[in-house]
């Protein structure tokens, strides 16, 4: 399976990927139970704390109706090491050559940033047809993404960064998105306040986001 077909097989199964920076296993594996029993199965933990390896091999072991990834993938060791902890995909921030290829060489479905046509077409050489753009409400946002698709009708998109349950609803409306990446679904309140149950039903709202002509 190509590394677009990989990601796409992953990616369709939820209108919004939860944004997970957690420190460890601890809160990680009752915040995927919950974030699963409200459907969202694909989930990104984001390498930016000490113990977020620790959480994606606890969930990957604990929480096997999961699909996690690793976020913020900057450097080949990462890939690694995001690997061997359990992660079935990778999401990095940017996009580099080197890190393209450690990818490839990994057989890990890899998602690079982009926030540019230019950065969108470097990628899209490489092979890369499905990409994240990041960060998305900074870059230019709905409108930005929308004007690519005209050009760079091939190339599909997981916008991520600054984007909110009413905001999702504009990115999901475009034809070149594919999902879109969030962390309003877990709140740090409720994380904090170990509130599975609100959780759970912020999950379950935000699954009903995805497009009635998109739903499976």
């Amino acid at each position: 399976m190509s590394n677009n077909d990989a990601l796409l097989s992953i990616l369709t199964r939820v209108p919004v990927i939860p944004v997970l920076t957690v420190e460890g296993a601890e809160d990680a594996v009752p915040l995927a139970r919950a974030l699963v029993a409200g459907g969202l199965t694909v989930l990104e933990v984001t390498l930016r704390t000490d113990g977020a390896l620790k959480a994606i091999e606890a969930i990957a072991r604990e929480v096997p109706e999961a699909i996690v990834g690793a976020g913020t993938i900057l450097t080949e060791s990462q890939i690694s090491e995001a690997m061997s902890a359990g992660a079935t995909f990778l999401v990095s921030p940017g996009s580099t050559t080197k890190l393209s290829q450690a990818a490839a060489l990994a057989r890990a479905p890899f998602l690079p940033g982009v926030a540019t046509a230019s950065e969108a077409m470097s990628m899209a050489e490489m092979g890369h047809h499905v990409l994240k753009f990041f960060p998305a409400e900074p870059a230019g946002g709905v409108n930005y993404l929308k004007s690519l698709g005209a050009p760079l009708p091939h190339l599909t998109f997981c916008p991520t960064g600054g984007i909110d349950v009413i905001k999702a609803k504009s990115y999901l409306a475009l034809s070149n998105v594919i999902c879109v990446g969030g962390s309003w679904v877990t709140p740090a309140s409720a994380i904090k306040a170990e509130d599975w149950t609100t959780i759970t039903t912020l999950a379950a709202e935000t699954m009903a986001l995805r497009p009635a002509s998109s739903a499976s």
